[in-house]
C-alpha cells in the first residue's frame, strides 16, 4: 500500500482521482485545497487530514516523515492549470512522484524546467493522459500503425462542452491562467490525436474567441480539421433537442470513432499502470503543450483554406460585454 496526499481536492477532476486511490489498493493521508467543500472525501477517505492552508499541508507532511516515519510516496495534484508547474515542483521537494492532470504545464519551457528538477531529485513526474489508455484509441492506433504506411487519414473533430457565464468569472475564463478553450479542453484530444499519428508538421488557427477555437492541423499520417466550444448555441439541433449540453465526435475517413463509453475507469488504469512504472512521464505530453501553445498565440487566419464547418457558425458576444 503506497502513500497519497492530493491537491485539489474540491476540483471537478478530484473524486477520479480519489477513486482511483481507492481502487489501487492504497491510502491517501492528506489533502489539501483552500476551499473546503470537500465532503467527496467521505465516500473514499474519511479519515483523511485536510488543510486549506499550503503551509500547514506543507508542514504535515514534513512532520508524518521526520516524526512517525510515515512518508508521501505520491502526490496527485488536481488544480487549476497554472499551478501545476509548482506543485509538482513541491511533490519532487517532498521526495513523492507526482500524478498530474492534464495540462502538465501551460508553456513548453517549462517542461524542460521540470525535467531538470526531475533528474536531480530523483523522483518521477507522471501525467495523467486517459484517452491514450481507452480501449478504442488503442484500437485505433494499432490499426493505423497495421494499415498502409503511406496513407494520410483526413480526420474531422469536434468537441462541444456548455459551460454558463460562471466560466468567464473562474480561473478557466482567465487565459494566463487555464491556457484558453483550446488548452482547458483540448490539450488531451491534441494528446490523442499526437499519439495515433505521429508528429505535427502544420497548425493554422481559423477562429480563436473567447467562446470557440478552430483550426487546422498536420500530422505525419493525418490531416485535422478541429473545433472545440463551450457555447450550448453551437450544438447540433439534434443535440439540443436531446436536452444535452455536450457533443463530441471523431471521424476518420467519414467513419465515427466510437469511443463514448469506457471513460469511468480511466483513472484507474492509468494508476495501475503509474504504479506498475509504467506511466506517462514528463515527455509524454511535450507536442499537444506545443501545440496548444502554437494556437494560444497564432493569429487566427479567418475562414481560409480547409477549416472546419463549424467555424461558419456565427460569432457570439462575451456575455460580460454591455
Amino acid at each position: 500500500m503506497k502513500n497519497f496526499a492530493l491537491i485539489g481536492a474540491s476540483g471537478y477532476i478530484a473524486p477520479r482521482h480519489l477513486k482511483a486511490i481507492k481502487e489501487t489498493g492504497n491510502n491517501l493521508i492528506a489533502a489539501l485545497d483552500p476551499y473546503d467543500g470537500v465532503g467527496i472525501m467521505d465516500s473514499f477517505f474519511p479519515n483523511a487530514d485536510f488543510f486549506v492552508e499550503t503551509e500547514r499541508f506543507d508542514r504535515h507532511i514534513e512532520m508524518l516523515k521526520y516524526d512517525k516515519g510515515v512518508r508521501v510516496d505520491y502526490m496527485s495534484i488536481c488544480t487549476p492549470n497554472y499551478l501545476h508547474d509548482a506543485h509538482i515542483r513541491m511533490a519532487l521537494r517532498r521526495d513523492a512522484d507526482a500524478i498530474c492532470e492534464k495540462p502538465l504545464v501551460l508553456n513548453p519551457w517549462n517542461i524542460d524546467a521540470l525535467a531538470r528538477m526531475e533528474e536531480e531529485s530523483g523522483r518521477k513526474i507522471n501525467n495523467i493522459l486517459q484517452l491514450r489508455v481507452h480501449p478504442s484509441i488503442i484500437a485505433l492506433k494499432e490499426k493505423i500503425e497495421n494499415g498502409p504506411q503511406d496513407k494520410i487519414y483526413d480526420v474531422d473533430l469536434t468537441y462541444l462542452t456548455s459551460r454558463g457565464h460562471w466560466y468567464y468569472t473562474s480561473w478557466k475564463g482567465d487565459v494566463s491562467k487555464s491556457g484558453g478553450i483550446a488548452t482547458n479542453i483540448g490539450v488531451h484530444f491534441y494528446d490523442m490525436l499526437s499519439f495515433i499519428f505521429g508528429k505535427v508538421t502544420k497548425n493554422v488557427v481559423h477562429v480563436h474567441t473567447h467562446d470557440r477555437a478552430a483550426g487546422y492541423l498536420e500530422f505525419d499520417r493525418a490531416r485535422v480539421r478541429w473545433f472545440l466550444s463551450i457555447n450550448d448555441q453551437v450544438l447540433p439541433e439534434e443535440v439540443i433537442a436531446k436536452g444535452q449540453r455536450t457533443y463530441r465526435s471523431i471521424t476518420i475517413e467519414g467513419e465515427e470513432l466510437e469511443f463514448s463509453g469506457g471513460f469511468t475507469d480511466l483513472h484507474t488504469r492509468s494508476y495501475e499502470e503509474i504504479l506498475k512504472g509504467n506511466g506517462y512521464g514528463v515527455e509524454a505530453p511535450r507536442q499537444a503543450i506545443e501545440i496548444v501553445h502554437s494556437i494560444r498565440h497564432e493569429k487566427p487566419v479567418g475562414l481560409k483554406g480547409d477549416y472546419h464547418p463549424f467555424a461558419k457558425k456565427p460569432l457570439a458576444k462575451h456575455p460580460f460585454d454591455k
